[in-house]
């Protein structure tokens, strides 16, 4: 098993460039985000991990040193452009990759082990992590066709109001088989509402190329949420300190 982690946001939002920090490097519980990202899916060793980086991407390198592999993306035009930035380093490897993100720290070893799981037990080419919420989360929405397969993910923002209904979200992490990806991936375009090209448009190829997409379904309004703003940073550090006086 492998991993990629996406970890070349600005974080614009979360007003990271009074900081002079790319958003990964922001502190949560005493140390910045991405070393707790890193320290969840310790399972996995380093040299099996590609970090996609980009804002001040030195920093990112300096901090975690060369143990990881990284990836260049020079532009932001989405998430399949910045697993594609990282396809040279997969060249020769026809085996599982997991797919997270470096600024979603509330996810325990336990769900990624999970999703590893399931994908190699179901045998699937894709295995989406999702979560059952009613909070109002702004994140795609799984679709289902009438045998309950995940024939495709649409994003909020193109979402139409009976979509949005749905309340299993996808949540952003899969394990792939990289070949079934990558091919995926080339096949995908930018006709949506932000103009970028989305991982979350790989299970719809996937489905109508007669391959094999699967679900880890989880309920955990905590974990699911990513540090986008100041209001996530402060949510996700409250939620730290009482994991860890539990513990």
């Amino acid at each position: 098993m492998r991993a990629i982690v996406l970890a070349a946001g600005k974080g614009t939002r979360l007003m990271s460039e009074q900081f002079n920090l790319p958003k990964v490097l922001r502190e949560l519980g005493g140390r910045p985000i991405i070393r707790h990202v890193l320290d969840n899916i310790g399972f996995i060793a380093p040299e099996d991990i590609t970090l996609v980086v980009g804002y001040k991407a030195e920093m990112v390198k300096e901090f975690l040193g060369d143990a990881y592999h990284y990836a260049l993306q020079t532009e932001q035009k989405g998430t399949g452009h910045a697993v594609l930035a990282a396809e040279s380093l997969f060249a020769d490897y026809d085996g599982d990759v997991m797919i997270l993100f470096g600024d979603m720290p509330m996810f325990c070893a336990e769900i990624y082990r999970g999703i590893m799981q399931k994908h190699q037990e179901s045998g699937a080419d894709q295995t989406i992590l999702t979560a059952v919420s009613e909070s109002p989360l702004p994140y795609g929405r799984i679709l289902r066709d009438a045998d309950g397969k995940i024939c495709g993910i649409v994003e909020q923002k193109d979402a139409t109001p009976e979509q949005l209904a749905i309340r299993e979200l996808n949540v952003g992490i899969c394990v792939a088989k990289s070949r079934a990806l990558y091919d995926a991936l080339h096949q995908i375009g930018n006709n949506n509402a932000q103009g970028e090209y989305y991982l979350t448009d790989v299970p719809k190829i996937l489905y109508q190329n007669g391959k094999k997409v699967e679900s880890y379904i989880i309920h955990d309004d905590v974990a699911i949420v990513g540090v986008n703003t100041p209001e996530d940073l402060a949510f996700c550090e409250k939620h730290l300190k009482e994991r860890r006086n539990r513990e």
